[in-house]
């Protein structure tokens, strides 16, 4: 059975710099997506010609630079990311070819064979955030999934991460005695103990 070897991080996108080139639906997709998540994220955008779309939506994020010119080597200079979103292959090639040898880490619009890293689907509710990955197989179900999650998660959800830390930053004893009594709070909105166990554990290691 083929396995989704993905290693899922989440990135403080106001502490890197990325660079998309292209400035067409795609790229319109990928910065839409890159800000709903992220308002801060610090973005240039290279390309000849930028849809006004693209120009209305990011005026009001100050961190985003558009740059109205064909792409030079020289876009890659003090950059962590980037997105290629024009619809040459070759250039996608010559591009990825370049940020690697600079070792940046590259994501190639609709060609995961290309791809360093995928952007998947996201649910955010308050300081949930849930990234979904089907391996570059299917957008479509990465998509339904996120609207399934979207619609089962309650909107109060944020309300209980604020007080399970409250009450996590308030507990006495070892591990096990904080994932038992952290069990109890939450034993009314995650119905199976089992998975509170792994929830919870997790959370507490993690920090």
């Amino acid at each position: 059975m083929e396995r989704n070897t993905l290693y899922p991080v989440f990135l403080k996108l106001r502490s890197l710099r990325v660079l998309i080139v292209g400035g067409g639906n795609v790229a319109l997709e990928k910065i839409s997506f890159m800000l709903k998540s992220s308002p801060d994220a610090r973005i240039t955008l290279v390309a000849d010609e930028i849809q006004h779309s693209i120009q209305e939506l990011t005026s009001s994020f100050p961190e985003v630079k558009l740059v109205h010119r064909r792409f030079r080597i020289w876009d890659l200079l003090k950059k962590d990311l980037v997105i290629l979103a024009t619809d040459n292959y070759q250039t996608h090639v010559r591009i990825r070819k370049w940020a690697h040898l600079k070792g940046l880490l590259v994501n190639v619009a609709d060609t995961p064979e290309l791809c360093d890293f995928y952007l998947g689907a996201i649910v955010t509710k308050g300081n949930l955030k849930v990234a979904i990955s089907t391996n570059g197989k299917s957008p479509t179900m990465a998509k339904r999934l996120r609207e399934f999650f979207e619609e089962v998660l309650p909107e109060n959800t944020d309300d209980l991460l604020t007080n399970m830390n409250q009450v996590r930053s308030e507990m006495k004893g070892d591990l096990q005695q904080k994932v038992d009594a952290l069990n109890e709070v939450t034993s009314g909105w995650l119905a199976d103990k089992k998975s509170a166990d792994g929830l919870i554990t997790s959370e507490l290691e993690e920090n």
